[in-house]
Protein backbone atom coordinates (compact mmCIF):
# COMPACT_ATOMS: atom_id res chain seq x y z
CA UNK A 1 0.00 0.00 0.00
CA UNK A 2 1.84 3.12 -0.93
CA UNK A 3 0.57 6.42 1.17
CA UNK A 4 1.32 9.69 -0.30
CA UNK A 5 0.58 12.58 2.18
CA UNK A 6 0.76 16.44 0.88
CA UNK A 7 -0.34 19.55 2.93
CA UNK A 8 -1.90 23.07 1.84
CA UNK A 9 -1.21 25.93 3.80
CA UNK A 10 0.57 23.62 6.03
CA UNK A 11 4.19 21.48 6.70
CA UNK A 12 3.63 17.96 6.71
CA UNK A 13 6.05 16.64 10.18
CA UNK A 14 7.06 13.76 10.72
CA UNK A 15 4.74 13.17 13.28
CA UNK A 16 1.98 13.91 10.96
CA UNK A 17 3.01 11.70 8.40
CA UNK A 18 3.90 8.71 11.42
CA UNK A 19 0.04 9.26 12.71
CA UNK A 20 -1.00 8.79 9.04
CA UNK A 21 0.77 5.92 8.60
CA UNK A 22 -0.28 3.96 11.74
CA UNK A 23 -4.23 4.78 11.00
CA UNK A 24 -3.69 3.42 7.65
CA UNK A 25 -2.47 0.46 8.78
CA UNK A 26 -5.90 -0.62 10.67
CA UNK A 27 -7.29 -0.38 6.78
CA UNK A 28 -4.59 -2.79 5.82
CA UNK A 29 -5.79 -5.12 8.33
CA UNK A 30 -9.10 -5.37 6.68
CA UNK A 31 -8.88 -5.68 2.51
CA UNK A 32 -5.54 -6.37 1.46
CA UNK A 33 -6.31 -5.31 -2.22
CA UNK A 34 -5.73 -1.50 -0.88
CA UNK A 35 -2.84 0.08 -3.38
CA UNK A 36 -2.94 3.23 -3.62
CA UNK A 37 -3.92 6.02 -1.14
CA UNK A 38 -3.57 9.84 -1.27
CA UNK A 39 -4.03 12.24 2.32
CA UNK A 40 -4.51 15.92 1.56
CA UNK A 41 -4.33 17.71 5.22
CA UNK A 42 -5.11 21.49 4.55
CA UNK A 43 -5.85 24.33 6.83
CA UNK A 44 -8.74 26.90 6.50
CA UNK A 45 -8.55 29.97 9.42
CA UNK A 46 -9.15 27.79 12.48
CA UNK A 47 -10.63 24.58 10.77
CA UNK A 48 -7.85 21.64 10.42
CA UNK A 49 -9.52 19.45 7.14
CA UNK A 50 -8.09 15.90 6.46
CA UNK A 51 -9.43 14.36 3.37
CA UNK A 52 -8.22 10.73 1.52
CA UNK A 53 -8.72 9.05 -1.73
CA UNK A 54 -8.28 5.46 -1.32
CA UNK A 55 -7.58 3.44 -4.91
CA UNK A 56 -8.72 -0.54 -4.04
CA UNK A 57 -9.32 -3.21 -6.59
CA UNK A 58 -12.86 -2.04 -8.59
CA UNK A 59 -13.19 1.16 -6.72
CA UNK A 60 -12.41 4.68 -5.34
CA UNK A 61 -12.93 5.63 -2.04
CA UNK A 62 -12.62 8.90 -0.81
CA UNK A 63 -13.56 10.98 2.68
CA UNK A 64 -12.72 14.06 4.46
CA UNK A 65 -13.78 15.53 7.82
CA UNK A 66 -13.18 19.11 9.14
CA UNK A 67 -12.16 19.91 13.06
CA UNK A 68 -10.35 22.20 15.07
CA UNK A 69 -7.51 19.38 15.98
CA UNK A 70 -5.69 17.54 12.91
CA UNK A 71 -5.23 14.59 14.53
CA UNK A 72 -8.69 14.36 15.71
CA UNK A 73 -9.90 14.86 11.82
CA UNK A 74 -7.51 11.88 10.93
CA UNK A 75 -9.33 9.93 13.04
CA UNK A 76 -12.29 10.49 12.34
CA UNK A 77 -11.54 10.38 8.50
CA UNK A 78 -9.94 7.20 8.65
CA UNK A 79 -13.01 5.88 10.67
CA UNK A 80 -15.47 7.10 7.55
CA UNK A 81 -12.69 4.75 5.55
CA UNK A 82 -12.80 1.35 7.32
CA UNK A 83 -16.54 1.48 7.71
CA UNK A 84 -16.77 2.11 3.42
CA UNK A 85 -14.04 -0.79 2.83
CA UNK A 86 -16.05 -2.68 4.56
CA UNK A 87 -19.26 -2.15 3.47
CA UNK A 88 -17.17 -2.87 -0.26
CA UNK A 89 -16.06 -5.79 0.98
CA UNK A 90 -19.09 -7.19 2.03
CA UNK A 91 -20.52 -6.34 -1.25
CA UNK A 92 -17.98 -7.87 -3.14
CA UNK A 93 -18.42 -10.79 -1.11
CA UNK A 94 -22.10 -11.56 -1.25
CA UNK A 95 -21.23 -12.45 -5.02
CA UNK A 96 -20.76 -16.56 -5.49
Amino acid sequence: MQVSVTGHHLEITDALKSHVDAKFEKLARHFDNVTDVHVILSVEKLIQKAEATLQLSGAKLFAEDRKEDMYAAIDVMVDKLDRQIIKHKEKTGNHR
